[in-house]
């Protein structure tokens, strides 16, 4: 929800979500919102939610957390030997896991969960497959050779066009029409930037931004560089943009007289989509990057498309899974690391046969979050220490099997759906690559909500301590909001909380010391590879963090 400095004007015939929630005595709101609503056979008789099946998921935090008591483990009743281990199996994994395979290496690579993946982790039902994280890629820019290879192999990228070069992608995994539309004063209009209603005044300062936008986009610094880029480290290094770093992008909005609630509400969007924290948290250079470093081109295809599929990335997770090589032992935890005389061990413990292995390895390369990384680093001599905590966002995601969804006046459903002042930041529709099968029958939406109305250790405490009952009728009053009357049709609401869902560019991270310094291998034997030290929790950052990882340990610098 938006601080109040910058909540969204509202027109008084225009029901606000606030207002929405505040009238618990109506309709189904107020069956929603009225004290002891439960789910299923503990609901109330005449409750509006009894219908709804489902529940709360997540990470397994009991088998993860094993790494803060190593003591506890039981004694090691197998050994292992491997030449490079590989801990986590999120996109950073399991990118350098395939660049390694490509220099003939075959690593064994531990993960938590069932299945690799990470933020880019899906599910499926009897509906639709649908994601639990990242749910799409922008079209990438050409010049990121190695990524469009890598879409290349996975048939994402059909060829290059023989006259300009430029790639030409499957038409089904570009996004189709319509992609997204806005809720804005009781009307879906096309596309996310506020129009419907604006005052001529904001609209000015609209345009105002957009140019500030275009001209950064194609700004160099003396270096030669691109002012902004993906992947970010491939961005200038010129002072005149990395002094942006160092002020909050709410606080370089006030500088340069950029004070429409529309186009405010709009920038926090991006900040909290992309970063799942708001303007006033990350910095300016950050929030900028968001809009300037895209610039993706393509023979069918512009900067504006996105890549996406019914299950989101975990489509791409897959796709690096499938072209790696190695063990991958699933359900499994490192829990204590240290180095030898050979290189380094690890004790892990496998939660599904509930035995500690001992793994020897000549080098391994750390995938995980960084504050996840600190606690297997105790005992290493002169590793990297983070001065900070990284702030890390937690989010909400939420799948809604639904049959029928009440449609407003204006845009029909498309592939991103967002309601202006709303507290999530709307919902894809998983069906939306297959609409002509799923025209007419159930669909699978998904909402995603960054918590970001208290700090996030609060917000991840709080969001931890809610339990399924507590988050349903939340889930189903801000689909309300988008669709109202909408909760009869809702068939199950499976509901997933990441307590650390993504890496907040906080003022001075990017470009200061320390991103760096927290990255860089230990005596050739420890590496780091995670969107963690990018700055920026996006499928290009982590995929990159992957790759660079492989090269450091395959050719030692």
């Amino acid at each position: 929800m938006m601080p109040p400095s910058s909540s969204p004007p509202l027109p008084p015939d225009d029901l606000s979500r606030r207002q929405f929630l505040a009238r618990t005595g109506a309709g189904v709101a107020g069956l929603l919102l009225g004290p002891g609503v439960l789910l299923e056979s503990c609901s109330p008789a005449d409750s509006a939610t009894r219908h709804i099946r489902g529940g709360l998921r997540g990470p397994d935090h009991a088998v993860g957390h094993l790494l803060r008591t190593p003591g506890r483990l039981p004694a090691p009743s197998q050994e292992l030997s491997t030449d490079i281990l590989i801990v986590g199996g999120g996109v950073a994994g399991l990118a350098a896991r395939r660049e390694l395979a490509r220099q003939g290496h075959a690593p064994l690579l531990l993960e938590l969960e069932a299945r690799p993946g990470g933020n880019s982790a899906s599910g499926q039902s009897a509906v639709s497959a649908y994601p639990w994280g990242a749910h799409y890629l922008p079209v990438p820019d050409e010049r990121n050779h190695e990524l469009l290879a890598f879409l290349r192999e996975s048939g994402v990228i059909t060829g290059f066009d023989a006259a300009s070069g430029l790639p030409v992608y499957n038409e089904y995994h570009l996004c189709h029409d319509p992609e997204e539309r806005l809720l804005l004063h009781g009307h879906w209009q096309q596309g996310l930037v506020p129009e419907v209603g604006v005052p001529a005044a904001d609209r000015e300062q609209m345009a105002r931004f957009f140019k500030l936008v275009d001209g950064l986009k194609h700004a160099r610094g003396t270096d030669g560089r691109d002012a902004f880029a993906i992947p970010l480290d491939q961005s200038s290094a010129d002072p005149q943009f990395r002094r942006l770093d160092q002020l909050t992008f709410a606080a370089y909005l006030d500088q340069h007289g950029f004070t429409s609630p529309y186009l405010r509400w709009y920038l926090d969007y991006g900040c909290r989509d992309d970063y799942g924290a708001t303007a006033a948290q990350v910095s300016a250079w950050a929030g900028l990057h968001y809009f300037a470093a895209r610039k993706g081109r393509a023979h069918n295809a512009t900067a504006s498309d996105v890549l996406t599929w019914p299950e989101g990335n975990g489509f791409l997770a897959e796709q690096l899974r499938g072209q790696g090589t190695g063990t991958i032992l699933s359900h499994t935890v490192a829990c204590q690391l240290r180095e030898t005389p050979q290189g380094v061990e690890v004790l892990a413990y496998d939660a599904t046969a509930r035995r500690t292995m001992r793994i020897r390895a000549r080098q391994v390369l750390l995938a995980i979050p960084q504050f996840v990384a600190q606690h297997l680093l105790s005992g290493v001599a002169g590793a990297p220490v983070a001065a900070q905590p990284l702030q890390h966002a937690p989010w909400l995601v939420a799948n809604l099997t639904v049959t029928e969804l009440p449609q407003g006046q204006g845009q029909p459903l498309c592939w991103d759906n967002v309601g202006y002042g709303g507290a999530s930041v709307g919902y894809v529709n998983a069906n939306h690559q297959q609409l002509a099968q799923y025209a007419d029958g159930p669909k699978v939406i998904t909402l995603y909500w960054p918590l970001t109305d208290a700090p996030p250790a609060q917000a991840r405490r709080e969001a931890y301590q809610t339990t399924y009952s507590e988050w349903l009728p939340r889930i189903l009053a801000e689909l309300e909001y988008l669709h109202p009357g909408a909760t009869p049709f809702v068939q199950r609401v499976e509901a997933w909380v990441w307590g650390h869902g993504m890496v907040a560019p906080t003022p001075g991270y990017l470009w200061g010391p320390e991103r760096a310094a927290l990255s860089r291998p230990v005596r050739q034997r420890i590496f780091f590879a995670h969107s963690d030290y990018s700055g920026m929790s996006i499928f290009e950052e982590a995929f990159y963090q992957g790759l660079r990882a492989a090269h450091a340990m395959v050719v030692p610098v």
